[in-house]
């Protein structure tokens, strides 16, 4: 067996059989690939279904002196899933990572902004710029609603329910949810649509999408860490931040303000609570306000 064929079936297997999204499989065809290259500078003759522990040790070695230990450690997670598959299909019958142990990461808390904080990005967006309007209500958008950046660029038309006060969002894995959004947000859609967005052109295939470039095609995804990037540049923040960290925010602030951690799991869409649960470690006055709160001995 061919790794290129191996690693093409597993691509496959990820988006059909898992529903990954691209970004996901993306990343493990990167990490499959770099172990390709390690085998092929070392002359280490070897086939997805005859490497061993021991080769998979030394690329493992070799990637550590180049990526902190989190990259480590999805490294070898993306490792384990791909033999795992190979197992599933019954090309192996074992697996080469089961004994190889990812270094030791603590729980990364996410950066968050404060409200201020916000709204000074908000307030630095040029209005009289041909793309202000659109920049505002992107910015309005994504701490509204706590979308992801892919969630946000693929947004349609004809997923604004504004008369049910939602929108509805396809998220990891094509999994569909309704999220609420904030009437401030639905004005700005709504105003930037009606007064920006009719006089561009759509491309084919954009017509119903309701972010677009100049060009009438949709947002990419680095055309948003840009955005946001700039805006932070123009009023001197010191944090690094990206279009996640206003995910974070949404979800902080509706926490601190005593927001349902359960309700709070379902807007962002995570499978688990646990994912969410990270958010509880922002602020620990929540949990003492929980204490306090609730408690019959108080």
């Amino acid at each position: 067996m061919k790794w290129q064929n191996a690693i093409r079936d597993f691509q496959l297997f990820l988006k059909i059989e898992r529903g990954l999204s691209k970004n996901t499989i993306d990343s493990y065809t990167r990490d499959l690939e770099k172990l390709m290259s390690f085998l092929e500078e070392n002359e280490i003759n070897h086939t997805p279904t005859t490497i061993d522990e021991e080769s998979i040790q030394q690329f493992i070695y070799e990637v550590a002196k180049k990526v902190n230990p989190r990259s480590q450690a999805r490294i070898i997670s993306g490792l384990r899933s791909f033999f795992d598959y190979l197992i599933f299909e019954d090309y192996r019958e074992t697996n080469p990572t089961d004994l190889i142990e990812a270094p030791k990461i603590g729980r990364k808390l996410p950066d968050t902004l404060s409200e201020d904080e916000i709204n000074a990005l908000i307030s630095a967006i040029d209005l009289s710029h041909p793309q202000g309007e659109r920049n505002r209500t992107i910015l309005e958008t994504l701490y509204s609603c706590g979308l992801r950046v892919s969630e946000l660029i693929t947004l349609k038309i004809s997923d604004l329910f504004f008369e049910e006060g939602f929108v509805r969002v396809i998220g990891k894995g094509n999994k569909q949810r309704f999220v609420p959004i904030h009437y401030a947000a639905q004005k700005y859609i709504s105003s930037y649509i009606k007064d920006i967005r009719t006089h561009i052109t759509p491309q084919k295939g954009f017509e119903d999408t309701v972010f677009l470039n100049r060009r009438g095609k949709g947002l990419t995804r680095q055309m948003i860490f840009i955005i946001l990037k700039n805006l932070s540049l123009e009023i001197d923040l010191k944090k690094k931040i990206s279009p996640h960290t206003l995910r974070h925010s949404f979800a902080t602030h509706l926490l601190k303000n005593g927001a349902d951690l359960r309700a709070i799991q379902q807007m962002l869409g995570h499978e688990s609570i646990t994912t969410t649960e990270v958010y509880v470690h922002l602020d620990k006055s929540y949990l003492k306000e929980v204490v306090e709160t609730y408690h019959p001995r108080k």
